[in-house]
């Protein structure tokens, strides 16, 4: 790539060559490490339109021709392995999952009600603003509520447990943890309620612009995202292809900005051709294909269990976990109120 070569060379909208000179950008060496949002925001151009131009030229060579840098296997192997993981307060999970909830994926919690998909979800809420001195991200997250499960009460004890938790677990150290606290990590939390699929699916648009406003957002979680699309939306074909629509963003948001994408989902009664049924995740086998990680939560014998279902790196497995009312120790259960 020729960080010399003039902008006007490029198959851009002549009004938007025009607004780029009058910004000073004249060379692709102007607009290299420019987001999109600050790109729009110094020449007036669309953030979506601004997001195309840095596409063009920075996908382009001299000759007008794709330029790509390839990538060997093995260094997408290490890529992965540098990523860190969301821990949560279950040493059980962890285990399963490989480390937690992992980044630049899209982990789904299928479950009955009652089987604490939003308990876990606002768990994690606090496991990603875990401080990097206990092996956290110390970051942000987007929680799209479409059911109207999340109770901000229910927050704030679960939030308080884990503040506490976590300087027990620093110790002498936790003087050091001024930031985590209470009102810190209960602002850091980006809330939305949809109230039908139209308000999600504009939510689920806005993500991007959402997380370049926010850049420290590691995690989004969208509970559920079954709910609007089973109730409000009768015809099935319309159903997939809103489906199909909405599943290529969520993959593209989780590996281009390296956060985690956390949605749980419903579970529905399906008949076999002798006649039996069965409780499988909702919203069709199609669907099935979007999430990288599925994870389905059951009751069995008056215990709560997780069944990592699906997974590109690790074994079927089952682990054991409690919601309970008690501050959680290290490794071993999520805080319900």
């Amino acid at each position: 790539m020729q960080t010399e070569r003039e902008l006007s060379s490029f198959p851009i909208d002549p009004a938007y060559k025009t607004k780029l000179a009058q910004a000073g950008f004249l060379i692709v060496e102007d607009l290299q490490g420019m987001k999109p949002s600050e790109l729009s925001k110094e020449t007036g151009i669309e953030m979506e339109d601004s997001l195309n131009i840095l596409e063009l030229v920075m996908g382009t060579d001299d000759k007008g021709e794709n330029w790509m840098g390839a990538t060997s296997a093995l260094d997408l192997l290490k890529q992965e392995h540098a990523l860190p993981h969301i821990v949560t307060f279950s040493e059980q999970l962890d285990n399963m999952l490989g480390g937690g909830i992992a980044l630049c994926k899209v982990t789904e919690l299928c479950g009955t009600p009652g089987t604490g998909k939003t308990q876990i979800c606002m768990q994690l809420c606090v496991d990603v603003q875990i401080p990097a001195c206990l092996g956290g991200l110390e970051a942000e997250v987007v929680y799209i509520d479409t059911e109207g499960g999340f109770m901000v009460e229910r927050l704030v004890d679960i939030v308080q447990a884990s503040v506490d938790c976590c300087k027990q677990m620093a110790g002498q150290d936790s003087e050091e943890l001024p930031e985590f606290s209470l009102e810190n990590l209960l602002s850091r939390i980006y809330y939305y309620r949809c109230h039908d699929y139209s308000e999600l699916q504009a939510t689920i648009h806005l993500l991007p612009d959402i997380v370049e406003k926010h850049p420290k957002v590691r995690l989004v979680i969208i509970d559920s995202i079954a709910f609007h699309f089973r109730h409000n939306i009768e015809n099935v074909s319309q159903r997939t292809q809103l489906l199909t629509s909405t599943a290529p963003n969520l993959i593209k948001l989780a590996t281009k900005y390296k956060l985690a994408v956390v949605l749980t989902n419903q579970m529905t009664t399906v008949t076999r051709g002798d006649g039996t049924s069965q409780l499988v995740p909702a919203l069709g086998e199609s669907w099935g294909h979007v999430s990288t990680i599925r994870v389905i939560l059951y009751w069995e014998q008056q215990k709560r269990y997780a069944w990592l279902y699906k997974s590109p790196s690790h074994q079927e497995a089952r682990a054991p976990y409690q919601v309970t009312v008690c501050n959680p120790s290290p490794g071993s259960r999520f805080t319900e109120v």
